[in-house]
C-alpha cells in the first residue's frame, strides 16, 4: 500500500521540525499509540494497539528516524509485531516547505505492509485501514502543532 498526501500546518518548518522529533507529540498523534519511548536520539519504542477489521491487535516494536535532513525532511519506518495477528511495518517519507513565516506544507509518502493473519483480511480492507490510519495521524499531527504554535509554545 502507498499514499501520497500534503498538508499546510500554521507553524513555522522549525516547529513542525520540532514536533516531527518529539516522542511525546508523536505518541498523541499516533493513532492507538499505548507508549512511545526514546531509545536513541533517532530510534524509539512503541506499543500500538490496532483494529483492522475483526482483528484487534497489540503491537511491539521499533520506530527509526533516518534520512535525516533537518529541517527539510526525514524518514519515519516502524515494525511491530502483532503476535498471532500477524506483523505491520512501514514508514513515510516526510518534507516540509515553508509557505511563509508560520506556514509549513508537510508532504508525505507513505507505504506499508502486513502479514500473518491480517494479510489474510484482504488487500482493500488493509488499505482503507492504512489510509485512515495515516490521515488520522497527519490530521492530528497537523492540529496538535498548529495549536501548540497559535498558543506560543
Amino acid at each position: 500500500m502507498q499514499m501520497n498526501d500534503s498538508q499546510r500546518i500554521p507553524a513555522s518548518k522549525e516547529k513542525v521540525w520540532a514536533a516531527l522529533n518529539d516522542p511525546e507529540i508523536l505518541r498523541r498523534c499516533i493513532p492507538g499509540c499505548q507508549s512511545l519511548e526514546m531509545a536513541s536520539p533517532t530510534e524509539m519504542t512503541a506499543t500500538i494497539v490496532l483494529r483492522v477489521g475483526p482483528v484487534k491487535a497489540t503491537f511491539g516494536g521499533k520506530v527509526t528516524l533516518s534520512e535525516l535532513d533537518p529541517p527539510n525532511s526525514y524518514r519515519i519506518s516502524g515494525e511491530g509485531s502483532g503476535g498471532i495477528a500477524g506483523f505491520a511495518k512501514g514508514g513515510a517519507f516526510v518534507t516540509l516547505a515553508s509557505e511563509g513565516p508560520d506556514v509549513t506544507v508537510l508532504t508525505y509518502a507513505v507505504e506499508a505492509q502486513i502479514g500473518g493473519k491480517l494479510a489474510q483480511l484482504g488487500g482493500r480492507l488493509i488499505d482503507s485501514t492504512a489510509r485512515k490510519l495515516a490521515g488520522e495521524f497527519f490530521k492530528s499531527f497537523g492540529e496538535v502543532v498548529g495549536q501548540a504554535a497559535t498558543a506560543g509554545v
